[in-house]
């Protein structure tokens, strides 16, 4: 069976860190467990971390995937950082507001009005 790896696209725009999710599915344990680790590491490295995470290729993701946005979320707060979500798929979208989740997280329609979000 082949290694399943999560795929990231980390970049640094002023002091904000741009992730951009690349599989069109964020599913597998496995996988979300990777992403866990990759953003822990990330907010872990910043002193005031600002991170913007992209889902304009996803088009599907599990509950625990969400569960790792909360974790993340509760991470950067502690260390008085923001977390911004943008180009997430309406159907995504859909969960988000059903679960309240968008009252939680500063959700963005785009990556550009995402950066502006940020303090």
């Amino acid at each position: 069976m082949p290694e399943v790896e999560a795929s990231l696209t980390i970049r640094k725009q002023d002091s904000i860190s741009v992730v951009e999710f690349e599989d069109r599915k964020i599913l597998e344990e496995v996988v979300i467990g990777q992403i866990l680790e990759k953003l822990t590491g990330l907010v872990a490295a910043e002193p005031v971390p600002k991170v913007l995470l992209s889902f304009r290729k996803v088009e599907h993701m599990s509950s625990a995937a969400l569960g790792v946005l909360i974790t993340v979320n509760k991470q950067i707060a502690e260390r008085h950082g923001q977390l911004v979500l943008a180009n997430i798929h309406p159907q995504i979208y859909e969960v988000f507001k059903i679960t309240r989740l968008n009252r939680l997280f500063n959700i963005q329609s785009t990556t550009d009005a995402a950066v502006r979000a940020f303090v």
